[in-house]
Parts: structure tokens; sequence; C-alpha cells
């Protein structure tokens, strides 16, 4: 409260002044408590997503027996709907009030059960055949409409978390760590489930393949949330023109997108290309459940790497690590390298998933000090970066199903 007075009421002297008490302490550190509830909110929306990236592919062809073209359709649609969703939402966010338990949070919890139905829904097989590609494209919709709700104001509770970067940067740590080990559950509960339809060659009408393990309310509010407003907020649209004209978000927002792609387009085709491509159908539960536990184990190595080298640094080496391993199960098709493939891969997926999240909030740092008096509006940038990778992601994937036909 001292340091806001201070800057708002003090002008430039305000403003140092206010700078001089958080650089002696003023600012309260987050507790591992506080981390970890933040944390464990994000890690049910992995079991989710890790269960749809994976598999939804291959249980749109093999167990709900829809054609390659209509399975393209759904995840192409089902992403760029989802994208669109995206930047409305952060609309909303920022036109929302101000509750007793925040701005954000009423989204989350609002949001929560009828997310649960869509996605039980999503692995139902109904019984009628003709009707299917309405059925799972209509719930897939809905399911990247719920979810949208959730992540966006999730997201952008980091910003609100601390007014300390390197505390920001802690929690984000401990928030990827939740959310991978929710990636590796997803994984390995569904893959389960989708080999176990295969090894039984038919699909079960009543086919409820995952229940949402867990519900996102871990999402608890921190007691050191730090709840900035301001007296009156710049136009919606006039924050939006100022969030795309500022660079550092342009570039963040551009590298990421390209490197999200890759990932995605690899994790969507990985299963596919170990069944009828490698000829590793029998091992390939046991490669992703690799890759995600070398994920989880190395998010702990870059955190200590982008304190110690800076995170352009960190980013670099994490992205470019996943290049010659790719390849090499392209051109040799063997267990052995399948499973060292898949150790490296998990150390750039690691990076993939906490570097765009730790940076982001220094962008949003820089955009305050650029322009001061634009302020609330931090739904934007997380809402934005989320609708440009989805976007990308689902023409990506449309695309690489579609040449399935």
């Amino acid at each position: 409260v001292l340091v806001r007075r201070l800057a708002r009421n003090g002008g430039s002297l305000g403003l140092i002044m206010a700078c001089s008490v958080m650089e002696r302490g003023g600012i309260q550190k987050l507790s591992i408590c506080s981390k970890l509830c933040f944390a464990i909110g994000g890690a049910p929306k992995e079991v989710a997503a890790s269960a749809t990236a994976f598999f939804l592919q291959i249980y749109l062809l093999d167990v709900a027996q829809i054609n390659p073209f209509q399975a393209s359709m759904v995840l192409f649609i089902g992403k760029v709907w989802g994208a669109v969703n995206d930047p409305v939402v952060g609309f909303f966010i920022t036109k929302s009030r101000w509750t007793k338990i925040g701005r954000l949070m009423p989204w989350m919890l609002g949001c929560t059960p009828f997310l649960v139905v869509s996605y039980v829904c999503l692995w139902f097989v109904p019984p009628f055949i003709s009707g299917r590609f309405v059925w799972y494209l209509g719930f897939y919709c809905l399911y990247q409409t719920l979810i949208t709700c959730f992540h966006v104001p999730y997201s952008a509770l980091t910003m609100f978390l601390s007014t300390d970067q390197k505390e920001r940067d802690s929690a984000t740590a401990y928030r990827m760590t939740m959310e991978v080990l929710g990636t590796l559950l997803g994984a390995a509960i569904q893959g389960q489930i989708v080999a176990s339809a295969h090894t039984l060659k038919h699909c079960p009408t009543h086919n409820v393949s995952a229940g949402y393990l867990g519900n996102s309310s871990g999402a608890e509010v921190v007691e050191s949330v730090v709840r900035v407003q301001t007296e009156k907020q710049i136009p919606f649209r006039q924050a939006f023109v100022l969030v795309m004209r500022h660079g550092p978000y342009f570039t963040l927002t551009a590298a990421f997108l390209f490197i999200t792609v890759a990932v995605q387009l690899i994790q969507s085709n990985f299963v596919l290309f170990c069944t009828y491509a490698a000829d590793l159908k029998d091992h390939f539960q046991n490669i992703v459940l690799t890759i995600l536990v070398s994920a989880v184990v190395s998010i702990p190595l870059w955190q200590w790497f982008l304190e110690r080298f800076g995170k352009k640094t960190a980013a670099f080496c994490g992205i470019t690590w996943i290049m010659p391993f790719t390849m090499m199960l392209v051109f040799i098709p063997n267990v052995v390298v399948a499973y060292v493939v898949a150790v490296s891969s998990g150390l750039s997926v690691a990076a993939s998933l906490l570097l765009p999240w730790s940076m982001l909030p220094d962008v949003v740092d820089d955009f305050r000090l650029a322009n001061p008096y634009c302020k609330g509006h931090e739904a934007i940038f997380y809402s934005f970066y989320v609708f440009f990778t989805k976007f990308a992601a689902g023409i990506s994937l449309g695309v690489s199903t579609l040449c399935l036909e």
C-alpha cells in the first residue's frame, strides 16, 4: 500500500522512493505453501490437455472410427475455436468487476463444473454412427471454450502474486512442475485406456475413457496476491493497440509461436508415428512417459540455468537441443534410440513449457514502465499469446491429420 501511495501521489520522486522501499525488502516473499496452492491449480487442466494432445487423434480414428477428414476437421475447428475464444474471454475479464474473491477467481470457479461434463462427453462413444462427427466437434469446441475460461484468468493470476520478478519466476517454476506432473498423469492413464481399446479391437458403447481427475479449485487465492486497481482504465481497444505495438511482446509471441507449434505437432502425431511408421506400438506408452518424466526432472535444472545464464540463453539452448534427436528417430527407428530421444526431448519440452510463461511477466512489466497509465489489462497479454499459438497449432494439426486421408 505504501509503495502504491508513494508512486501515485509523489510523481517521479514518489516512484523513486517506491523503488527504494521495494529494494529494501518491502515486498512480501511468497511462501512455499502459497506457491504450491497456485501451482496445483494448473495440474487438472494439464491432465485433460495431455490426454487430448497425445491421444485424441488416434482415438477419433481407431476407437470412435470417424474418417481422417472428419478427424482433421474436429482438431482444426476445435483449435481455431479455442484460439478465437482467448481474446474474447480476455476482453470480458478486463470488463469484469472486482469481487470479494478478486476479478479472476469467479471465472475459474464458475466454468469448472461444466468443463468436467464436456471433457467426459468428449471421450464417450455415442451409440449412433452417422452423427459422431457432430458430437465430437460440438463437445470439443465446448471443451475449448471452457478450458479457455479457466486458463486465461489462471495464467494472468501470475502478475498478481508478487511485484518481485524472482518470486514470480519461482512461482512459475512451481506451476510448470505441477503442470508437467499433470501431463504425466494424463498420458499414463489415457495411454492405458487407449491401449486396451486397441487390444480389444472393438469400441465399447459406454467408453468414458477418463474422468477429469481432480478439479480446478486447487487454484486458490494465495495470501500475498497483489491487488492493483486504478481509478480509471483506458478503453480496451486502445489498450489492445498499445499491447500489439509493444516490441518485446511481439518478439516473444512470434518466437514461441513457432516453437509451440513444432512441439504440439510432434506431440499430436507421435503416437501415430510410433504405431504405424516406427513399429514401436508396444513401447509408445513407455516412451511418452519417459519424455514427461524427463521434463519433470529437468524443470528445476532449467530454473537454475535461466537464473545463472539468463532467459534468452536458456531458450536458445533448450529449443535447439531437440532438433538432432528427433531427426535421429526418423532415420533410426530403433527401441534404444527411441528411449534416448525420449529423455533428450523431455529437456526441450520442459524448456518450451517453462520459459514462455517465465518471460511473459517480464514483458508485462516492461509494458507497464513504458505505459504507466495503462493498467488492469494483463489478461490481454495472456489471452492473445494463447490465441496466436492455438490458432497456428490448429492449422498445423488440421493439415497434418488431413494428410492421412
